[in-house]
């Protein structure tokens, strides 16, 4: 088992990494408080997890109930209608202010149970069990939670962080080989933005990561869950070089909201527009054609989609982008590639004629 800390002062926690840790209950009881426990999961991963994850938490522990809510799955239910069904449940069955609330699943079912917790009694516990790569990598760490408005992705939300995360790796086994390759986007961006010698690592066993080797696999799991760790501690509320995670996600959370929540996975969405952000870097002169066309390949061996779809034109992007959360004083900001690989920048000093000769490259008018 590896083990990395989110550092906040008093409100630090850890992230174990390693297989088989549902089946090692002291690391999950050591984190919960209270002796109720609420469990938010998915049609997909309750018939999976869902008895294995109750069995820990009442593991020796007579005294402890454990309730759970299963939600529909997918993007298009990170709403407030179907995270008033977290609400229901906990008020329906007695959770009191020290209960603990536990995320079994992947970014959706984190990001709503974390915002369910944050905002239940004003703020009870929560524990994280990701079981998406995309969760284990990126959306589990670091405390952002909340839902979609249908004008623009995660508006609704607060920044909340849990006890710990618990990453069982051997949970991947069962995740679709899509879903794989859109966690392996978010891989692939801590490599771009910060990490060059992850990236070249990437860039020589990708294919093993698409296997699921499991040395592979724990590997790019812990190094980027370690990138993240250390920028959170820097930036918890992303003021500053926070918002460099979002390399691609300015354009990415347009192609989610444009085509309809669902319609492309995250790192889908997040593909398309990192490979966008370093197209808009490259037409400024702030990377080589090199660096373009590596990170370029690397998304296109990892089976993940390297432009938007054909349905997104110049308007919707526009309006959308209009809307996002890096909006600040009417001035849109990017995180855009600058300089050799691992470097990045988070600006609103860019050419904007560079940013319409992106769209214009990528899409109809």
């Amino acid at each position: 088992m590896e083990r990395c800390i989110i550092n906040l002062g008093d409100r630090s926690y850890p992230i174990y990494i390693g297989p088989g840790l549902l089946n090692q209950p002291e690391l999950l009881q050591r984190h919960v408080k209270g002796k109720k426990v609420l469990v938010v999961t998915n049609t997909k991963v309750a018939p999976l997890y869902l008895d294995r994850t109750i069995a820990a938490l009442k593991h020796g522990r007579f005294n402890v109930e454990v309730e759970s809510v299963i939600l529909p799955d997918g993007e298009k239910y990170k709403d407030l209608p179907t995270l008033t069904q977290v609400f229901d449940k906990a008020i329906q069955t007695h959770m009191d202010r020290r209960c603990t609330f536990v995320a079994l699943g992947g970014g959706v079912i984190g990001d709503m149970c974390g915002y369910a917790a944050a905002s239940y009694l004003r703020g009870v516990n929560f524990i994280q069990i990701p079981t998406t790569l995309m969760a284990q990598v990126d959306s589990s760490v670091g405390g952002k939670t909340g839902v979609n408005h249908p004008l623009g992705k995660n508006m609704i939300g607060a920044f909340y962080q849990p006890q710990c995360v618990l990453v069982d790796t051997d949970t991947l086994n069962t995740l679709p080989d899509r879903e794989l390759a859109s966690g392996v986007a978010e891989v692939i961006k801590y490599g771009l933005i910060r990490d060059a010698k992850f990236f070249e690592w990437q860039e020589k066993n990708l294919e093993a990561l698409l296997a699921r080797d499991p040395a592979t696999l724990a590997y790019a799991v812990k190094r980027s869950c370690e990138n993240k760790a250390e920028v959170v501690s820097l930036d918890e509320r992303e003021g500053g070089v926070r918002a460099t995670l979002n390399l691609g996600h300015t354009f990415g959370h347009a192609i989610e909201a444009g085509i309809g929540y669902g319609g492309w996975l995250h790192g889908e969405a997040v593909a398309a527009g990192t490979v966008m952000s370093a197209d808009m870097s490259l037409r400024m002169g702030w990377i080589d054609e090199t660096l373009f066309n590596r990170a370029l390949e690397l998304l296109k061996r990892a089976n993940l989609p390297v432009s938007p779809p054909d349905s997104m034109n110049i308007q919707t992007f526009k309006s959308i982008m209009a809307v996002d959360k890096k909006v600040a004083d009417g001035l849109l900001r990017l995180i855009l590639l600058k300089g050799s690989l691992g470097n990045c920048v988070f600006t609103g000093e860019y050419d904007p004629k560079a940013l319409d000769q992106t769209l214009s490259a990528f899409c109809k008018s």
